[in-house]
C-alpha cells in the first residue's frame, strides 16, 4: 500500500494535534510543512522529519503533495482550499470551514469540479461518547427526542487576542464563540438531532472588557423539522474553561455529556455511561479542551483517500452545520441593524 503524500499548511498551535497524528498514520507521509513565519516553519519541520516552506503555493508546486491540512486563521480556509483543490490536491480544513456560506459552497463545488476529497475538522463526532449516545438513540431505547441543550462556558481574556489578532477581528474570524468556540458542541446537538433547521432565533453580544469586534457571548433556539426545539448558550467571560454541558430530553430518558463523557439516564432509574477514559491520547503540549478525537478523523480521512471507505464526517455533513452557524449570525445581526 502506498502512503498518501501529505503538507501542512500553518503550523500555529493546532497543527500540532495534525502532525502527531498524521505520523502515527500507516497510510500517510508528512513529507513538508509551510507557515509565513519562517523559524515556525523550520522548529515543526524539524521535529517532524519534513520540510519547511514560508510560501504554501512553492510547497504544492514543488512537493506535489496528495492531500494538505489547513490550519490556518479562518479568513485563509477557503481561498487556500480553493487554490489547492484546483489543483488536484485533497483537502482536510480546520473548522470552520469558511467566515461565511458563500465561500463554504464555493468550496464544495471546487471539490466536486476538481474530484478530490473535502473534509472538515469535526472531531468531537469521534468521540466514545458521542458514538455511545449514537447507538442508544438509534436503538431505540431512548425513543424520540423531544428537547435539547447546550451550554459552552469560557475563558477567554485579552492575551488571548492580543498573541492572534485576527480572533478579535470580524471579517478575519467570521465571529467570536459561536463558530470559533461554541461550534463543536452545535455540531454535535445538532448531529443528533438529525433533522433540518427550520428557524432560528438568536442574539449575539460583546459583554466582557475585552476590546474585540466579534461577540463573546450568545444564546437562542434553534427549531428543526422534527419537532425539536433546541437551546444553546455560549459565554467567553466565565472565570475558566468550564467543561461543555449538552442535554438531549427524549421520551424515554435524558442524555447528558459532560465534556466527552455521556451518561444516559432512563426514565426507570436505571443510569449507563461512557468510559471518557478510551479517548485519551498524548499529543503533547495542546490545550486539553480540543479533547483527543482529532488523530480519529485524520485516520478515518486517510482510509477513505486510500480504501475508498465512508468518511464519519463528510463535507456536507459538515456544511450542514457551518449553514447553522451562518443562520445563528443572520438572524442576530438583523436584529441589531433594526
Amino acid at each position: 500500500m502506498s502512503k498518501k503524500r501529505v503538507a501542512l499548511i500553518g503550523c500555529g498551535t493546532i497543527s500540532r494535534v495534525h502532525l502527531v497524528s498524521i505520523n502515527a498514520c500507516a497510510k500517510a507521509e508528512l513529507v513538508a510543512v509551510a507557515d509565513v513565519i519562517k523559524e515556525r516553519a523550520e522548529r515543526c519541520a524539524e521535529e517532524f522529519s519534513a520540510r519547511a516552506y514560508t510560501d504554501y503555493k512553492e510547497m504544492v508546486e514543488k512537493e506535489k503533495p496528495d492531500c494538505v491540512h489547513i490550519c490556518l486563521p479562518h479568513f485563509l480556509h477557503a481561498p487556500v482550499s480553493l487554490w489547492c483543490m484546483e489543483r488536484g490536491v485533497s483537502v482536510l480544513v480546520e473548522k470552520p470551514i469558511a467566515t461565511n456560506l458563500e465561500d463554504a459552497l464555493l468550496m464544495e463545488k471546487c471539490a466536486e469540479v476538481n474530484g478530490v476529497t473535502l473534509s472538515a475538522v469535526m472531531q468531537n463526532r469521534y468521540n466514545t461518547g458521542t458514538l455511545f449516545i449514537e447507538k442508544t438513540l438509534r436503538e431505540g431505547a431512548l425513543g424520540k427526542i423531544l428537547g435539547a441543550r447546550c451550554s459552552v462556558t469560557w475563558f477567554r481574556n485579552q492575551s488571548y487576542y492580543n498573541e492572534a489578532p485576527w480572533r478579535g477581528n470580524i471579517a478575519e474570524s467570521g465571529g467570536g464563540v459561536i463558530i470559533n468556540q461554541a461550534i463543536h458542541t452545535i455540531d454535535l446537538m445538532h448531529h443528533f438531532v438529525d433533522s433540518k433547521v427550520v428557524r432560528v432565533d438568536s442574539t449575539i453580544a460583546k459583554r466582557g472588557r475585552c476590546n474585540i469586534e466579534v461577540e463573546d457571548s450568545a444564546e437562542g433556539i434553534i427549531e428543526f423539522e422534527n419537532g425539536v426545539l433546541a437551546n444553546f448558550h455560549a459565554i467567553n467571560c466565565y472565570s475558566d474553561n468550564s467543561p461543555v454541558f449538552l442535554e438531549l430530553h427524549c421520551e424515554k430518558g435524558r442524555v447528558q455529556m459532560l465534556s466527552d463523557k455521556a451518561t444516559i439516564y432512563f426514565n426507570d432509574g436505571k443510569a449507563v455511561s461512557s468510559d471518557a477514559g478510551e479517548d485519551s491520547f498524548d499529543y503533547g503540549d495542546v490545550k486539553e479542551y480540543w479533547g483527543a478525537s482529532h488523530i480519529k478523523q485524520i485516520f478515518d480521512f486517510y482510509d477513505h483517500l486510500t480504501s475508498g471507505t465512508p468518511m464519519r464526517v463528510t463535507f456536507d455533513s459538515a456544511l450542514e452545520t457551518h449553514k447553522l452557524i451562518c443562520d445563528i449570525y443572520e438572524n442576530a445581526r438583523k436584529k441589531e441593524s433594526r
